[in-house]
């Protein structure tokens, strides 16, 4: 099971007029003429006394990680030029020296406390067997163009075309061929448990569910697991292939709490990238909300990614008229596909008409997160 890095801090106060605690003798008080009243002692530890922290029952202690990370093994990655793989990134991400894809050594200035390594389910490894010409992949004749594009040169292009038909549902079979996803994931449980030390770095076990329902509208989310690879392994990822309705990923999350008793937490991002459909005020399939599928999404999804290099979604102009940050970075001209966001009354205009200090920028990913109990 996977736990957030502990701290163990030993605080000794001096104090001839304080002690807390039970004295010798049983524990049954301060002494024989000094009876413990609990009553009394409960009610001063109610309130704000000389030690501040006494009484909290809360974590107060902040843990740096990375909950968005692709490596090589996503096609878009691996398509746009990275070579490294999850192994490299958790290396990375300890505080190791590594070298990157262009040749040139990096290292963080201080090193994290947790990542997860959240590559694409869909289609994940599979970048790599198409650039080595994997005859088993470029068998097929679109996967062979493919080949050819990354081989001259144009790997931008094949991946383009490749998250292109993924968006629309024509993704070669031998792309989505499950025994090739579960050695993959299996490989890459592996490499989490190996850089995974309890109390040091936290390695989390997770993926990317990558929907881009209607032809580009991203409903993406990275799910993250609580658990090891004993667990993790029972179940193959779920995929876009299986479902692009994030109803039906709730309920294969639920299915693999119930088969494994472990533990998930999916985490939304680039709402602004959906034209509307990542909170839109009706299911998926479309009919009204309903009780249970706002409980089943405030159990699976407490959590949103606020801002990355693809924008900010903290907030709007048109949620909050008088932050005049409200549209800091704020990307909302269109879906992953290019199809024109769809426009409100008292919504700004596009993104390409923001003036250059509003754009988005190359941003590393941050996330607002928390425990999930």
């Amino acid at each position: 099971m996977r736990h957030m890095i502990s701290t163990c801090i030993s605080v000794f106060i001096a104090s001839p007029m304080l002690f807390l605690g039970t004295a010798y003798g049983g524990g049954q008080g301060l002494g024989p003429t000094h009876p413990l009243d609990e009553k009394t002692t409960s009610e001063a530890l109610s309130k704000r006394g000389y030690s501040p922290y006494a009484g909290r029952t809360y974590p107060t202690q902040v843990y740096w990680g990375d909950q968005h990370v692709h490596t090589g093994w996503s096609v878009d990655a691996g398509g746009f030029g990275a070579t490294l793989g999850p192994e490299e990134a958790l290396r990375f991400a300890r505080g190791e020296e590594v070298l990157s894809n262009s040749g040139q050594p990096a290292k963080l200035s201080r090193p994290l406390d947790w990542v997860v390594v959240s590559d694409h389910s869909d289609m994940a490894g599979t970048i790599f067997s198409i650039r080595d010409g994997d005859p088993d992949f470029v068998k097929n004749p679109t996967i062979r163009k493919w080949h050819e594009l990354m081989m001259a040169g144009k790997g931008k292009q094949a991946a383009s075309e490749i998250i292109a038909a993924q968006a629309n549902d024509k993704v070669p079979a031998e792309m989505k061929n499950v025994k090739f996803a579960m050695n993959t994931w299996r490989k890459n449980t592996a490499i989490m448990e190996k850089y995974n030390e309890p109390d040091r770095f936290t390695a989390f076990i997770g993926f990317e569910w990558t929907c881009n329902g209607g032809g580009g509208n991203n409903l993406h989310r990275n799910i993250v697991y609580r658990d090891g690879k004993n667990l993790a392994d029972q179940m193959v990822p779920f995929t876009t292939f299986d479902s692009e309705n994030p109803e039906d990923l709730w309920k294969w999350m639920e299915r693999y709490e119930e088969k494994t008793f472990g533990s998930l937490l999916a985490i939304p991002h680039n709402g602004n990238l959906s034209n509307g459909r990542m909170f839109e005020q009706k299911l998926y399939m479309g009919g009204a909300l309903t009780k249970e599928w706002a409980q089943a999404r405030a159990r699976w999804e407490p959590l949103y990614e606020v801002v990355q290099m693809k924008g900010d979604g903290e907030t709007h102009p048109m949620l909050s008229p008088n932050d005049e940050f409200a549209d800091y970075e704020t990307w909302d001209a269109a879906n992953l596909a290019g199809v024109p966001k769809i426009t409100r009354p008292g919504m700004p205009p596009t993104w390409r008409a923001f003036p250059r200090s509003r754009r988005c920028s190359n941003t590393n990913t941050f996330v607002k997160h928390s425990n999930r109990a």
